[in-house]
């Protein structure tokens, strides 16, 4: 079915709740192993409607942050959805108080009892009222920073928009778009602040409520992170700031040198070459098609997807005024429909994000296929999640020729530099992130300055050379995450480390890195990061000394590969 064809209904809460309420009776009262096990597949089938229901209107509502009734439909869910969470968490607490428990990893992984007990750890319903607060908190920052129009070039700008004027090969251009962005932040600072002091505040009164010192210690388990916490963590950000960086400082130097620009400040480190940056094709349609070829060609299994996702018209990618900010992957269970969201800018990163949410869409096509998964396990933890999707980034390279033509190997470059660079900005929003909820009551002007001491940690090279709004260390405002999904960004360095080495897999014997990852798609939500690593045959990052062994190679592969 086409997405404009697909039906919506505001969905019946109190039917859902009565439901859940139902299920969870029937799994306290499971006599036997197979009735568990199949108590569990059903209810998590039960939810698709819901699901469907709030994900359609999730995008609805993100495509166009102004229309009045897809906000209050947002809101309805916003309302809402903490008490589904907590109804369906009530079925996993009978389920764990089950004798038969020990069947449900036999029949679906290692993933599913642990998962369920980090739902129980991390929600009930005496935060109920809290996190529809921070639901609404989330929502209105998403229509403040989606609502931004900038004047620059004599137009109004959407922030994405800015895209290819902070790559021009005009310093003072470059310089203007950014101060065009910051005069919106700066114009609405007081917006921005509050907003996210509500947040802090909120999520540690819920963590507080539940047991936690704070929401940093509370984040892993509403995060599912499944065999390793907060010291893992700590240890692969120090592996990062200290065998990283390092790398990193000579790779951002290389790069201005090629690009001719002597003394870079900030606003020069997205130039990456003195004739210009890699640019894509034009045209939604050129684009489209080239990515259908490349994804007959890459497998069968990718060729079926992408004819889906394109027949059924599951992509919103054009960037316009009222649309939220940044690029997501949805699913739509009742259609078994992974679904596209991106703000496309006319620069490498349209092709970025073509690729990399078409991962997550992949994964979520091959696991909607399959029958046997339970919906719960589909998948996985996010640190997992976005393996499919930064891997994908590196294994279409033989074909992004289609996407870029004779700016292909000047794309291959600057892909690979920005995203072994991007592992120090990762690991600096999250020290930030945990810095913050530890120490919930510092000021504005304080939280601006600790994250300009993390710039100075992670990444040196930057000089803001007195820009507006992130020379003042508030340039983490514009990164969405901190505010609508804490604590998620780690994620993505954990994924990269992977990624990194499906890119020197790839290197070496394409066939055999996409044999690897379809392994480890076709898991699913059934394991957990490291188990999913070791499906693909790669290291994990937590282990003293692995993260150089990782970095090392990809920095030796940019210096040998300069143009």
């Amino acid at each position: 079915m086409k997405f404009s064809e697909m039906p919506y209904a505001r969905p019946d809460i109190d039917a859902i709740l009565a439901r859940c309420a139902q299920f969870a009776a029937d799994a306290a009262a499971a006599d036997s192993d197979e009735a568990l096990v199949k108590l569990y597949y059903d209810q998590s089938a039960a939810m698709a409607d819901y699901t469907t229901a709030a994900n359609l209107a999730n995008i609805h509502y993100t495509c166009d942050t102004r229309d009045p009734y897809w906000q209050a439909e947002q809101d309805f869910f916003d309302a809402n959805g903490p008490a589904v969470s907590n109804a369906v968490t009530e079925i996993y607490r009978a389920i764990l108080a089950n004798p038969h428990l020990d069947a449900l990893t036999a029949a679906y992984g290692s993933t599913c009892v642990p998962g369920m007990r980090n739902a129980v750890l991390s929600v009930d319903s005496r935060v109920t009222a809290l996190q529809q607060e921070a639901n609404t908190i989330s929502s209105l920052y998403q229509r403040l920073y989606g609502g931004a129009l900038v004047e620059l070039d004599g137009q109004q700008l959407t922030i994405p928009q800015l895209g290819p004027y902070k790559q021009s090969l005009d310093p003072a251009v470059r310089r203007a778009a950014f101060e065009a962005e910051a005069s919106y932040f700066d114009a609405h600072r007081g917006e921005f602040d509050e907003l996210y002091e509500r947040t802090v505040h909120n999520l540690n009164q819920q963590a507080a409520i539940l047991g936690y010192k704070d929401y940093s210690e509370l984040s892993y388990a509403r995060m599912n992170r499944i065999g390793y916490g907060p010291e893992e963590i700590r240890i692969f950000r120090d592996q990062v700031a200290r065998d990283v960086v390092p790398l990193l400082a000579e790779v951002v130097a290389r790069r201005a040198r090629r690009a001719g620009i002597e003394h870079p400040t900030f606003a020069d480190l997205n130039v990456a070459f003195p004739d210009g940056n890699p640019v894509p094709v034009k045209g939604y349609q050129v684009r489209m098609d080239a990515a259908r070829t490349m994804y007959h060609e890459l497998s069968s299994e990718t060729a079926e997807f992408i004819d889906f996702m394109q027949d059924n018209e599951l992509f919103d990618v054009l960037s316009r005024p009222g649309k939220a900010n940044g690029g997501y992957m949805t699913i739509l269970p009742t259609y078994k429909a992974p679904f596209i969201f991106a703000n496309w800018n006319d620069t490498a990163a349209d092709v970025d994000v073509l690729t990399h949410e078409a991962g997550h869409a992949f994964e979520g096509y091959l696991a909607a296929l399959d029958e046997a998964m339970p919906e719960d396990l589909k998948c996985p933890s996010m640190e997992s999640a976005e393996i499919h999707s930064m891997a994908m980034e590196f294994l279409t390279a033989p074909w992004h020729h289609l996407l870029f033509g004779a700016d292909t190997p000047k794309y291959a470059l600057t892909h690979t530099e920005e995203s072994l660079i991007f592992l120090a900005y990762g690991c600096e929003v999250d020290e930030f992130q945990h810095i913050m909820y530890q120490h919930p009551n510092l000021t504005p002007d304080q939280r601006n300055d600790v994250w300009l001491k993390l710039e100075k940690k992670y990444r040196p090279w930057i000089d803001f050379d007195g820009l507006p709004f992130y020379g003042r260390g508030a340039g983490w405002q514009r990164q969405l995450h901190i505010y609508e999904c804490p604590f998620y960004y780690i994620d993505y360095c954990l994924s990269t480390m992977a990624a990194l080495q499906f890119f020197l897999l790839n290197e070496a014997d394409h066939a055999d890195a996409w044999q690897r990852y379809l392994r480890l798609c076709r898991r699913g939500g059934t394991a957990s990061y490291t188990e999913l690593c070791e499906t693909a045959g790669l290291r994990t990052p937590f282990e003293e000394g692995s993260v150089k062994a990782i970095a090392q190679p990809v920095a030796n592969w940019i210096a040998e590969h300069q143009i």
